[in-house]
C-alpha cells in the first residue's frame, strides 16, 4: 500500500490544528490510502504543541524556531528517513483540503509525476486571494518560466505532493524562508517532472498569516534574489 506522510508545518495554530488533522484522519479512513499527519510544531508559543501531543498523528517538536522552511524540511526529512512513498505538504491553517490528497496522488501516478502541485489558478476555483498576492503570484510563474522553462501557475502553493525520490533532495537542501517559488527551481534543476492539478483552496481557519501587505514588497526581492541564488547554485545539476 502507497504510504503519504502529510507533513504539516504549524506555528502558534492552536485554532485550526485539530481540525487539519482529523480531516486528514477522515480522508485516509474514507479513501483507503495510508496518510499519516506529521504536525512539525515550530516552536510555538501558544497551545499548538500540547493539542498535537493528544492527537492521533507524529508530533515532532522543534527546539527552536527554523521558520516555515525548516520545519517544513524537517518534515520532510522524516518522511524520507521512514521510508514513505510520497510526502504531501499541507498548510496547519485550513487553507488545503484534506480531500485533494487522494487527487494529487491519483495526478501523480496518471501523469508519471514526481511532484505535484495544488493550484488555485488553473480554472480560477476557490480563494483566490488578494490582488498584490495574484500579482506576485504571476511574477513568480514568468521568473521561474523564464529560468527553467517549466510554467507553474501557482508557484506559491503550499500544497504539494513530492515522490520519494524528491524527498531525497528536499531532506538534505531546502529554502528557509518562503520557500515555495524556489523549490521550483530545484525540482526543475534535478530534472523531475512537476505536474499541477486545480484545488479550491479556503481562506485560512485560524491563525494569522506570516506575510501582510506591508511585507509583500520585501517577500518579493527577497524571493526573487533566493529563486536567482538557487537557479546559479544549480546550474549543470540537471
Amino acid at each position: 500500500m502507497t504510504r503519504i506522510a502529510a507533513i504539516i508545518p504549524a506555528y502558534n495554530e492552536q485554532d485550526s490544528i485539530t481540525a487539519v488533522v482529523n480531516e486528514i484522519l477522515l480522508v485516509a479512513r474514507n479513501s483507503g490510502i495510508e496518510i499519516i499527519p506529521v504536525v512539525v510544531n515550530d516552536c510555538s508559543k501558544d497551545r499548538t504543541g500540547e493539542i498535537i501531543d493528544a492527537l492521533d498523528c507524529v508530533a515532532l517538536h522543534l527546539p527552536v524556531n527554523l521558520g516555515i522552511g525548516g520545519a517544513v524540511q524537517s518534515g520532510f526529512r522524516y518522511a524520507f528517513e521512514n521510508d514513505f512513498d510520497y510526502a504531501v505538504q499541507v498548510d496547519g491553517d485550513g487553507q488545503h483540503p484534506a480531500e485533494s490528497i487522494p487527487l494529487l496522488l491519483q495526478h501523480a501516478e496518471e501523469k508519471k509525476c514526481d511532484v505535484v502541485i495544488g493550484s488555485r489558478f488553473i480554472d480560477n476555483k476557490g480563494f483566490q486571494s488578494t490582488a498584490m498576492r495574484r500579482a506576485g503570484i504571476n511574477w513568480f510563474r514568468r521568473l521561474n518560466k523564464l529560468l527553467t522553462g517549466v510554467t507553474v501557475y501557482d508557484s506559491t502553493s503550499g500544497l504539494r505532493l513530492l515522490k520519494k525520490n524528491v524527498l531525497s533532495v528536499v531532506s538534505e537542501y531546502y529554502p528557509d524562508e518562503y520557500p515555495e517559488p524556489e523549490a521550483i527551481v530545484i525540482y526543475a534543476r534535478y530534472g523531475f517532472r512537476i505536474g499541477e492539478l486545480q484545488v479550491e483552496m479556503r481562506e485560512r481557519q485560524g491563525g494569522v498569516s506570516s506575510i501582510n501587505s506591508l511585507g509583500a514588497v520585501y517577500y518579493m526581492w527577497k524571493v526573487t534574489l533566493g529563486v536567482l541564488f538557487t537557479w546559479i547554485r544549480l546550474r549543470g545539476k540537471k
